[in-house]
């Protein structure tokens, strides 16, 4: 058993002539959310982040979920406004039938 496993590390290693393996580039995110305009449904659902020796690189994912959250909280922003809009409107429209 110990052969083996010496004889495969040999080989995986180069044999011992002094032969490293080649540094792998590490991957990069090919195709990144879109720059030009908000980020949509099917933009999230197409996103792969690349993977690395420990799992997902973390700049990666940390630039995606940044760049989700800062366009969630803009869409809540505008939703939490349209709301107060329209219930100022609803409200101003009730005054008038009373008066």
């Amino acid at each position: 058993m110990v052969v083996v496993v010496a004889a495969v590390t040999l080989a995986v290693v180069g044999g011992g002539d002094g032969e490293v393996l080649p540094e792998v580039a590490p991957e990069q995110l090919v195709d990144p959310l879109p720059a030009a305009r908000p980020v949509d449904r099917a933009d999230v659902e197409a996103l792969r982040l690349p993977v690395a020796v420990r799992g997902y690189r973390m700049a990666d994912v940390d630039d995606v979920l940044v760049r989700l959250g800062a366009e969630l909280a803009e869409r809540d922003a505008r939703i939490a406004e349209l709301e107060d809009a329209l219930a100022g409107a609803s409200a101003g429209d009730g005054e008038d039938d009373r008066a």
